[in-house]
């Protein structure tokens, strides 16, 4: 059976741009599942931004903006004491995973909408149960935003997102977004990088016809 993983990170600006792409490429390969594993970008950061890293971050957002055509706006950066932990996004990801699994994907776009889009700071556990929990009731899984809250904050998820973290180093994946197919366990690389669906087709193409 093949599966594809995808090793991403909501609050990664590529896996954002991506997003399109990647939901191209699924709509395509209905009898592939996919699983998500948070990578942790910036997960457990202590440190407040400082403006250098702010306009390091416009810069590549604007980037990803110009790819891709997404909206986004930088005010997010700009909430007082900001500080860039993806660890609660990369957990809400996760207690969307244990909770609904077939949505994962569907909360993982919503965080980053939240982000990207919307500038909330979904660094903060109450602005996360508000996105996940409607993201999940619209894809049919009515969970409300005090439990979800519930399950983000239980001590499973916290270890469960630890444990992504510690298999994408053991992967030796340094970026994303990163896509790969698993068939019985060969892992073969489709992407390390945003890339456009033509070229992921391609690629999975090119996986599929090599022999296992």
């Amino acid at each position: 059976m093949a599966t594809l993983i995808y090793i991403a990170d909501p609050m990664c600006s590529w896996c954002y741009g991506f997003g399109p792409e990647l939901t191209t490429l699924l709509n395509g390969l209905p009898e592939v599942p996919l699983e998500i594993i948070v990578g942790g970008l910036r997960a457990n950061n202590t440190n407040p931004m400082d403006e250098e890293l702010k306009t390091v971050l416009r810069s590549h957002w604007s980037h990803v903006r110009d790819a891709t055509g997404l909206p986004f706006s930088d005010q997010a950066l700009s909430h007082p004491g900001f500080i860039y932990d993806t660890e609660p996004a990369c957990r809400a990801v996760v207690a969307a995973r244990l909770l609904a699994p077939t949505a994962t994907l569907q909360v993982f776009h919503a965080i980053q909408h939240a982000f990207y889009a919307d500038a909330l700071n979904v660094t903060q556990g109450e602005v996360l149960a508000q996105v996940a929990s409607a993201a999940l009731t619209n894809a049919g899984f009515p969970i409300d935003a005090e439990t979800f809250g519930a399950k983000w904050a239980a001590a499973e998820s916290v270890a469960a997102t630890h444990d992504d973290f510690i298999q994408t180093q053991r992967w030796g994946v340094t970026g994303f977004p990163t896509l790969v197919l698993d068939r019985n366990g060969r892992l073969d690389l489709i992407t390390a990088g945003f890339v456009r669906t033509e070229a992921l087709v391609a690629r999975m193409q090119a996986v599929i016809d090599e022999p296992v």
